[in-house]
C-alpha cells in the first residue's frame, strides 16, 4: 500500500532527525550518562516551561555542567521544518563539547505549523529570548549580555530570524544549514527531489495536522505532511498562512536576508554544497548579505556534503548510523563553530 510505502521510507528520517541510537533507555537519560561520563563532570538537565497559550504548555530543556560560576548562554533552536520536532532533538556530542566550553545551553520547543503560523512561533521565540535574560541569571546563572542563537534547518532559519527580531540582538548566531528567504522557488514550486519519492495524496497529508496545536511533536508521522507540502510547492502557505505569488510583500518581514543591517550579529553559516532539502544557495545569499553591510561572518562550505550533513556525513537519508563528529571534515568545521563562538561572546 502507498501508506505503507511512504511510512517505510521515512522512518530514515525519523531517526536521523532524532538521533535515537540507544534502544529503549531514551534519548534523554543516554545523553545525560554519556555526556558526564565523557567530560568527567557532573551534568544537570531542567525543565521549565517559559510560556503557556491558552491549554499548550511550551518548554525548555536547560543544560549545564556543575558549578555556580555565571556562564554565557547557547539557545539551541530545533529544525524539523517548523512542522515537527521538539527541544529534545539537540545533538548530543555537540551539546557536550558546548558545555565543555563553558556554556549553558537551553534548548527551546515552540509551537508548530500549520496549526500555528509563523507570526505566532516568532512570538515563541521572541518569547523564550526574553525569559532567558529575565529569569537565567538566577534560575540557571547565566550572563543575560552573553548570549549565542545556535540552529540547524528551519531552527537556522529562526536564529537567522533572531538577527534583527530580537532585542537586543544576541551577541553571535550559528546557521547550520538554515535559509534567510522563504519566498523563493524552492518552497513554492514542487521540488525535483521530493518528486523522486513515492506521492503523498493531500487525504493522506492532512489527516496526520490539523488537531490541537502542538509546541513539539515526533518527527513521524507529521514529517509526512512536509514532504506533501514540498511535493506540491505548499510550505509558505502552509507555515505562513500567506502566497508567495500574491503575498510576496506580506512574506518580506520573514525573510532575514532581506533585515540585514550594519547592526545585525556576526553570523556563522554552515551548508553542504549538496544539501537536498535547504538549496546551499540560501547561506551564499545570506553570507553575500552579510558582507554587503560589514557584518562579521564566514560561510563554511562542506564540500558534497548533503543536508543534516553534522550527523549523517556519508549522505542522508541514509541506512547507516548517526556518526555526529567523527567525520574529520564535520569535526573541523564544528571546531570553528566553538572558535566563532568564543571571539564573538566575549567582545
Amino acid at each position: 500500500m502507498r501508506i505503507k510505502r511512504v511510512a517505510i521510507g521515512l522512518w530514515l528520517m525519523v531517526l536521523v532527525c532524532l538521533c535515537l541510537p540507544f534502544g529503549a533507555e531514551g534519548f534523554e537519560q543516554s545523553l545525560l550518562r554519556f555526556a558526564a561520563r565523557s567530560a568527567d563532570v557532573e551534568l544537570s538537565k531542567k525543565t521549565y516551561t517559559y510560556k503557556t497559550v491558552k491549554d499548550c504548555a511550551i518548554q525548555a530543556d536547560v543544560y549545564r555542567l556543575s558549578g555556580d560560576e555565571v556562564r554565557p548562554l547557547i539557545l539551541w533552536i530545533h529544525g524539523g521544518a517548523l512542522i515537527f520536532s521538539d527541544r529534545g532533538s539537540v545533538k548530543q556530542h555537540q551539546l557536550q563539547r558546548y558545555l565543555q566550553a563553558g556554556y549553558v545551553v537551553v534548548s527551546i520547543d515552540y509551537r508548530l505549523a500549520p496549526e500555528a503560523k509563523l507570526p505566532e512561533i516568532i512570538e515563541d521565540l521572541q518569547d523564550a529570548h526574553r525569559w532567558v535574560r529575565e529569569k537565567g541569571p538566577e534560575l540557571f546563572r547565566i550572563d543575560p549580555h552573553r548570549v549565542a542563537l545556535v540552529g540547524d534547518s528551519a531552527g537556522g532559519y529562526l536564529t537567522l530570524m533572531g538577527g534583527f527580531c530580537l532585542k537586543p540582538r544576541p551577541k553571535a548566531l550559528v546557521s547550520f544549514y538554515g535559509y534567510g528567504d522563504i519566498t523563493g522557488k524552492w518552497t513554492s514550486r514542487p521540488d525535483p527531489h521530493y518528486l523522486k519519492q513515492d506521492r503523498i495524496e493531500k487525504e493522506e497529508a492532512y489527516k496526520v495536522v490539523g488537531g490541537k496545536v502542538l509546541s513539539g511533536s515526533p518527527i513521524f508521522p507529521r514529517v509526512i505532511f512536509y514532504n506533501y507540502c514540498r511535493q506540491n510547492g505548499l510550505w509558505p502557505r502552509e507555515v505562513a498562512a500567506l502566497d508567495p505569488d500574491r503575498e510576496s510583500e506580506k512574506l518580506e518581514r520573514f525573510c532575514p536576508v532581506r533585515h540585514v543591517t550594519r547592526e545585525y550579529p556576526p553570523t556563522l553559516l554552515l551548508h553542504g554544497d549538496k544539501d537536498t532539502d535547504v538549496p546551499f544557495e540560501e547561506s551564499v545569499r545570506m553570507a553575500a548579505a552579510l558582507k554587503r553591510y560589514q557584518v562579521p561572518h564566514q560561510l563554511i562550505a562542506m564540500k558534497n556534503y548533503d543536508h543534516l550533513f553534522d550527523v549523517f556525513p556519508g549522505g542522508w537519508p541514509s541506512k547507516e548510523p548517526p556518526t555526529e563528529l567523527k567525520d574529520p571534515k564535520v569535526i573541523e568545521a564544528f571546531d570553528a563553530v566553538l572558535a566563532f563562538l568564543k571571539a564573538q561572546i566575549n567582545r
